[in-house]
Formats: structure tokens, C-alpha cells, sequence
């Protein structure tokens, strides 16, 4: 494994000066189940995030909601300093429980949560930080302006939103350019297809959160399968590698609390699918998301 690295990903420069290698870690499975609490295996999650560096992985994603506050504390206690390391983090969700979050949006909040990042995280600049949803009780533009003076006090270099439109995308760069956004997307959930293309468009980079999630493509005979066979490659590397494909404005963040997992994972970047190969994969899920949908309606 000496020889693995994600160079082969290629590089995506945020806001035009911020250049991160466009195969990043998620930290949110450091944690505990749900999410919420410790993880299991403490020692293997800061082998984890140390691994993360031997990669050359230079851009982590995280949340202060992980755990909560628990990836944050971990990435530090493993990484910091960070020597070229971009920590991504966000703010605005909070914790009730294991899979329960509740968005916060009300400007004061807002500030403690960029706050906090700060000190858990051990930086005096968040090089990005986003928003973590929007939240619908409080209007929106408070929130976006909120952002835009932690900006301009210089507490974050960059924002971005994470779920969005397109529209609440233009409604926020009314008051601060969007660096990135963050919505679900993968081979089978094409719902943030339109998202996609407008970042592209507009230089914006696009993280999509939950990457390796593939339904019954990723089955026994499945399209992921069968390439993975022809090509010597795991169905998730082969959906991290269709990614990688994409879009040049892709940054997957594939996230795992195993060693061996995060080198698997990091075997996407030298994986270059076919021209053919990428046409038939995006076609397969373009169906699979069209299923989805249909069965969905009928339900």
C-alpha cells in the first residue's frame, strides 16, 4: 500500500486560491453509532486521520455536529498542526440524539459555532466553512449575512452551503461568494444533477456527501459489479472513480472509521474508467434514480 496516494485525482482550486486534491476524507464516521458519541475504536480513528496524511489527502470534511464536537477534537488531536491540510468544517445543525439534527440558524448561533470550530480545531482561520442546512425559521438572508461578517472579520477565509438549490444558491452569493456546496449525490441519486451543473458553470466546487451509495447497482451482476471485474476494482472505487469523472468541480469525500477502508477507497484516484465505460454507467444510474422515483410515487 507505500504507493497509494490520491495525486492521481487531480486538484480543484476553491474561490481560486485554495488548492485541495479532489479525492478528500469525510470525517463523520470517526465517531460513534449515529454519529453521536465516541467511536468505538478510538485508536483506529486517529489512525485513521494519520493515514489520511500519508495519502496526501489535504482536504477533510467535517462538522462540529459529528458527535457532536467529536470529529473536530479528534482531528486535531491527530493532525494539527495540519502543514497543507484544508479542515472544511460546518456549523448550524444541532445534536439531540443519535441520527437527530436540528438546524440552528439564528445569527448569534451562527457565530458560536464558527467560535468553537475555531477552538476545537486548534486554528485562527476556518479556510472553509458551511452553512450546515438553512434554517427555514429563520430568514435566510440573516443567516447568509451572518456568514459574511465572520468572513469579513477574517474568523473564515471561504463559505459554503450545504442541501441547496440552485436558487438558494444565487439568494446567498447576494452576500458572499459560494465556495462549495455540499448536497447528497451519487451513481443512483441524481436529485442535485441541476446543482451539479451550475456549480460547474460558475467554478463552484461541488462535495457530494454520501458517494459510495449505489442500490442494486452495486449487487451481484449489478453494473458497478461488473465493471469492478473487468477492471480489477471494487464497486466503490468504480463509483468514486465515475464521480471523479464527472465533473472536474467533483471533490468526493468518501468517509470510513478503517484504515483498510480509507486505502481502498483512495485506489479510486488511479482508476480511469472509459469514455464507454463512464456512458454506460451514468445511463444505469440515471435509470436507477428514475426507479427510485417511480417507486417513490407509487408508494
Amino acid at each position: 500500500m507505500s504507493g497509494l496516494s490520491v495525486t492521481d485525482s487531480g486538484t480543484f482550486t476553491i474561490q481560486g486560491d485554495l488548492e485541495v486534491h479532489r479525492l478528500g476524507f469525510g470525517a463523520m464516521r470517526i465517531t460513534g453509532p449515529g454519529m453521536w458519541g465516541e467511536p468505538e475504536d478510538r485508536d483506529e480513528a486517529l489512525r485513521v486521520l494519520r493515514r489520511v496524511r500519508d495519502l496526501g489527502i489535504d482536504f477533510i470534511d467535517t462538522a462540529d455536529a459529528y458527535g457532536p464536537f467529536v470529529s473536530e477534537d479528534l482531528i486535531r488531536e491527530a493532525l494539527a498542526p495540519y502543514g497543507g491540510i484544508v479542515v472544511a468544517t460546518k456549523g448550524a445543525h444541532t445534536r439531540h440524539g443519535p441520527n437527530v439534527w436540528v438546524p440552528v440558524g439564528r445569527p448569534e448561533y451562527l457565530r458560536q459555532c464558527v467560535l468553537m470550530s475555531l477552538r476545537r480545531l486548534d486554528l485562527e482561520r476556518i479556510d472553509l466553512w458551511q452553512l450546515h442546512r438553512i434554517d427555514a425559521r429563520v430568514p435566510r438572508d440573516e443567516q447568509f449575512d451572518a456568514m459574511r461578517q465572520l468572513r469579513d472579520e477574517g474568523l473564515v477565509r471561504h463559505l459554503g452551503l450545504s442541501e441547496v438549490t440552485v436558487e438558494e444558491i444565487e439568494a446567498a452569493q447576494r452576500h458572499f461568494p459560494v465556495a462549495t456546496v455540499q448536497n447528497r449525490f451519487n451513481l443512483a441519486d441524481r436529485a442535485s444533477e441541476g446543482v451539479l451543473d451550475y456549480c460547474e458553470a460558475h467554478g463552484i466546487g461541488f462535495i457530494p456527501w454520501f458517494p459510495l451509495a449505489a442500490g442494486r447497482l452495486a449487487a451481484e451482476g449489478g453494473v458497478l459489479d461488473r465493471v469492478a471485474r473487468d477492471t480489477g476494482a471494487t464497486p466503490g472505487q468504480v463509483a468514486l472513480a465515475w464521480l471523479l469523472k464527472r465533473s472536474p468541480a467533483m471533490l468526493p469525500i468518501p468517509g470510513t472509521g478503517k484504515v483498510a477502508h480509507l486505502e481502498q477507497n483512495v485506489g479510486a484516484a488511479s482508476l480511469q474508467l472509459s469514455d464507454e465505460t463512464f456512458r454506460v454507467l451514468d445511463e444505469q444510474g440515471k435509470e436507477a434514480w428514475r426507479q427510485a422515483l417511480a417507486d417513490a410515487a407509487s408508494s
